[in-house]
């Protein structure tokens, strides 16, 4: 995976959301809180599907074949996507169910300190994974802001950690608050009041990244900076005389399609022509790295004759 997959981040995520699932798990045996188990469900979905992202990194990197040309990059768009459904079922829809169940069949905590604790110590772990993603997505991000940069990012790993962490601390908030107000009070409703919040928060935030990913699969051009560059490069040749149209495709998060006409001066030799191009090509590359996969044609630019 290349440095703005961010792999870093999703190796801390995925050991801080290992041990927490665990320690989860161990709390809810304990005490019965609907809440954590909702939590524990919510960190084993969480390290799954960074096992996913790292998996969908390591497939992508696939040489490409007659079967796939253009390579494995996309690879990495639909293990994100599957990251969301996972999040979708296994965290949100079960975190609704349990807490909705817990409503209709309310039970005292038992041992009801343990979670607190559990929930304090988790807060410090995942709270170390945001920092590391953030950490790592300030790399890539530039001077974009967060809602700007979660939505125009073309790697997906970096996003979904991102996502995650913040839904993670939000969702031990709301199981500190649920198992806080069932001591105090006494009543177990806040318990599951506090299990749904999770599920609700869950629900959101996985329709927020099916959106974003599925946008990336379906396939998105380049940026606006980048259209500007790639024409620029094109532009700049003196034998150039216009650039007909142009499109682009990411192929994958780190390899860009380009397929552009431009029109030459009249008269230019066919040898001419071959040589121009291999220089847009140079162009093209050092603008906009990305732009791996580039096809050049001649054309003639067509102007509408005025009535």
């Amino acid at each position: 995976m290349s440095a703005s997959g961010g792999a870093k981040a999703i190796v801390a995520a995925l050991l801080a959301n290992t041990g927490i699932a665990i320690t989860k798990f161990v709390a809810f045996l304990v005490s019965g809180s609907s809440a954590m188990l909702a939590e524990s469900v919510h960190s084993v979905a969480d390290a799954g599907n960074q096992l996913l992202l790292l998996i969908g990194g390591r497939r992508a990197r696939k040489a490409a074949d007659s079967e796939h040309p253009f390579g494995y990059g996309r690879e990495r768009y639909i293990y994100a996507f599957v990251v969301a459904i996972i999040l979708f079922s296994i965290g949100g829809v079960f975190s609704l169910y349990e807490g909705v169940s817990k409503l209709q069949d309310p039970h005292p905590l038992e041992n009801a300190w343990l979670p607190i604790v559990v929930l304090l110590i988790a807060i410090g772990l995942e709270s170390y994974s945001l920092r590391t993603a953030v950490r790592e997505s300030n790399h890539v991000r530039g001077t974009q802001g967060w809602i700007q940069f979660i939505r125009r990012a073309k790697a997906p790993e970096l996003p979904v950690v991102l996502l995650e962490d913040v839904a993670a601390l939000l969702g031990l908030t709301f199981a500190l608050f649920g198992v806080g107000l069932t001591i105090l009070t006494g009543d177990s409703m806040w318990d599951a009041v506090g299990t749904i919040m999770i599920g609700v928060l869950l629900v959101i935030v996985a329709v927020v990244l099916g959106l974003e990913t599925s946008s990336l699969l379906v396939g998105e051009g380049a940026s606006a900076d980048d259209v500007r560059a790639i024409r620029a490069a094109l532009d700049s040749h003196d034998d150039v005389t216009s650039v007909v149209h142009m499109k682009t495709l990411y192929l994958g998060p780190d390899e860009l399609l380009v397929g552009a006409k431009v029109s030459f001066e009249p008269g230019t030799s066919i040898e001419r022509v071959v040589v121009i191009i291999d220089d847009l090509e140079v162009a093209v590359r050092t603008a906009v790295p990305i732009a791996r996969v580039i096809y050049i044609e001649p054309g003639l630019e067509r102007v509408t004759a005025r009535t």
